[in-house]
């Protein structure tokens, strides 16, 4: 109920602008406050105090009651200031897979000489806060878990900033929307096939995988393979009985294509290529991609897998758009 309070009145005060650059200050204006479901209780009693006192002509009693009403007000001010004037800035999401969550960091900084203590930080959308301090003259960050159902650009969505410091009596709150999103790559083939087989590169000629110099990727155990180049370590994993294969400085070439994982709809080959991606990489392998409209040169490294995922995260939608979110 308060939450659905605070949200009409947030709205109709200061309405969404959508998504603002840069650091968002929070300043008077952007910032409300409402008594928590405690705080009623507590003017509740109060009131009852003062009947009673009045009542019965208590001078203590009214003595206790104004003290804690004067504590009470008081603590509207501390529970005010303390988002007040606060500076919240997004950090770098890592990407994630499509079905994890991805993590977004938010920084809070502040520039006075006091703390900001029991600072939350939700989607508000939904779920429980991320509680951080604010150091004086410093900075601090909480790190915000969404949910990434499907593959592309994934962002947070409005945010609500809100504390209840120091006697949990207020809660104060501002709305926000940070200009970040986050990469979700689809998610990787679990029937861990093995990699596809060599290519002769154009113009050599050569048979694929006779060469000794560099490993090229892996292929199903044939009868006769040379112990020496069976992956044991993919069948420590369960992935079946492998042979590693290796090719001269210009003789074969691993090639990632879409036209291997035939039969299968869009959404399903994508995440056939991506395991393979992930399982080139991890083997240290030297690999090219082939997908409709785009063809990425043979290369490895933490750089190339990353630009692999990327063009599969983004196929077929636009590479610039701006995203799915959580409202």
């Amino acid at each position: 109920m308060l939450g659905a309070l605070a949200d009409r009145i947030t709205n109709r005060i200061f309405p969404p602008r959508g998504r603002e650059m840069g650091p968002v200050v929070l300043v008077h204006r952007r910032v409300f406050i409402l008594p928590t479901g405690q705080g009623v209780l507590f003017a509740l009693f109060l009131a009852l105090m003062l009947a009673g006192s009045m009542n019965y002509n208590l001078s203590l009693g009214y003595v206790l009651t104004f003290l804690l009403a004067t504590m009470a007000i008081v603590s509207i001010l501390h529970t005010f200031r303390n988002l007040v004037h606060l500076r919240v800035f997004p950090g770098k999401p890592a990407a994630v897979f499509e079905g994890e969550n991805a993590g977004f960091p938010v920084h809070l900084e502040s520039h006075d000489a006091v703390p900001r203590l029991s600072i939350g930080v939700r989607p508000k959308a939904g779920g429980e806060p991320v509680y951080a301090d604010v150091p004086p003259r410093g900075v601090g960050q909480v790190i915000l878990r969404v949910p990434a159902p499907r593959r592309g650009w994934l962002r947070p969505g409005l945010l609500r900033v809100t504390t209840r410091f120091p006697l949990g009596l207020f809660y104060a709150w501002s709305n926000v929307e940070l200009d970040t999103r986050c990469l979700v790559y689809p998610k990787p083939d679990a029937s861990r096939l093995p990699l596809p087989m060599l290519e002769p590169r154009s113009g050599t000629g050569s048979e694929f995988g006779a060469g000794e110099e560099d490993f090229a990727g892996m292929r199903p155990y044939r009868p006769g393979d040379s112990p020496r180049h069976i992956a044991w370590k993919a069948v420590a994993q369960e992935r079946g009985l492998l042979t590693k294969q290796f090719s001269g400085q210009a003789e074969a070439e691993l090639w990632l294509d879409w036209n291997l994982a035939a039969g299968l709809d869009t959404e399903a080959r994508l995440s056939r290529l991506t395991r393979w991606v992930l399982d080139a990489h991890r083997a240290d392998a030297t690999y090219g991609l082939r997908i409709p409209g785009t063809v990425v040169a043979p290369d490895r490294g933490e750089a190339h897998r990353e630009h692999c995922l990327q063009i599969l995260a983004l196929y077929g939608l636009d590479p610039q758009g701006e995203g799915h979110d959580r409202r």
